[in-house]
């Protein structure tokens, strides 16, 4: 059983934690506030982008000319997973997520006999990935998640990828990211990034006559300037998802940390009560008892 100073201690050194988790968890909804502000800013701007691609490849005739980020390699074999976490810890399940679902797809990938390569954005996915994985990362970014965020680094991840992609390193690549939903709720989400998935159904036949757009210059040639830019786009919003999620997940997290902080002082400090009055008890019992045997 513990002691009375035992106890005491315990109990100073639980509420110093939850000032701390009560001190991060306000930082995380004070962060979260703008991260969500440039979520919802973003993602009218990346439908608008796919949307562009759509009407662009519409009619678009794929030939050998037509570049390979939309028309792809014409395999399927290598496969690069594009996995974005964190770098920081103390957000609840939101990198674990990301990182089971990954070794859930990388499982699926190798039982259809493909080959499997990552690419890790934030430190703690490299880092948990290595452990069992290490021989398939061939490359890796840190900190970019952490500072605030800017298109230039989404720029500088997606020149990485398209030389990785010209350089016939992989086939096709799908990005592992949680998407913002609320401050409780990430979901995992996987979709393909290169060669970009583009609608090409056909409009239905209801929705009347259409513009006849002339595009100029050719549409090959305005796609080998889009392209690249929209898969920047693309990882971009991928980015301020997983920024978003990952302070929304970690002022969940400093929630809960502190509401058990606040019911492990509640309980300590009942054990230490009981304690006390039953020494205090034991010592009058002893005088007493002394007392009558003088």
């Amino acid at each position: 059983m513990l002691s009375l100073k035992d106890l005491k201690s315990r109990i100073a050194s639980v509420k110093s934690t939850r000032k701390i988790t009560s001190a991060m968890k306000m930082v995380a909804g004070s962060k979260l506030r703008r991260a969500q502000e440039n979520v919802e800013a973003a993602r009218p701007y990346a439908e608008r982008m796919a949307r562009m691609l759509e009407s662009l490849v519409q009619k678009l005739v794929i030939t050998d000319t037509t570049p390979r980020l939309l028309a792809g390699t014409g395999s399927d074999q290598t496969i690069l997973l594009l996995v974005v976490t964190s770098d920081r810890g103390l957000c609840g399940a939101f990198n674990g997520s990301i990182v089971r679902e990954t070794r859930r797809q990388i499982r699926k990938l190798e039982s259809e006999g493909k080959t499997v390569k990552l690419f890790c954005i934030g430190r703690r996915g490299r880092d948990a990935l290595r452990r069992d994985q290490s021989a398939k990362i061939v490359n890796a970014v840190d900190d970019v998640i952490r500072k605030k965020l800017s298109f230039a680094d989404a720029n500088q991840i997606a020149t990485r990828l398209i030389g990785l992609f010209e350089g016939g390193e992989f086939d096709l690549c799908h990005v592992v990211f949680n998407r913002f939903q609320s401050a409780m709720t990430q979901i995992v989400t996987v979709h393909q990034l290169v060669p970009f998935a583009v609608d090409q159904t056909e409009l239905p036949p209801d929705m009347g006559p259409q513009a006849v757009c002339a595009f100029e210059p050719e549409e090959e040639q305005i796609l080998k300037t889009l392209l690249p830019r929209a898969l920047a786009v693309a990882i971009f919003g991928c980015l301020l998802e997983s920024a978003a999620g990952e302070q929304g997940a970690r002022m969940t997290a400093m929630d809960n940390a502190t509401r058990n902080a606040g019911d492990m002082i509640d309980n300590l400090t009942l054990t230490y009560n009981r304690s006390r009055q039953a020494f205090i008890t034991k010592e009058l019992i002893e005088i007493i008892s002394g007392a009558e045997a003088v």
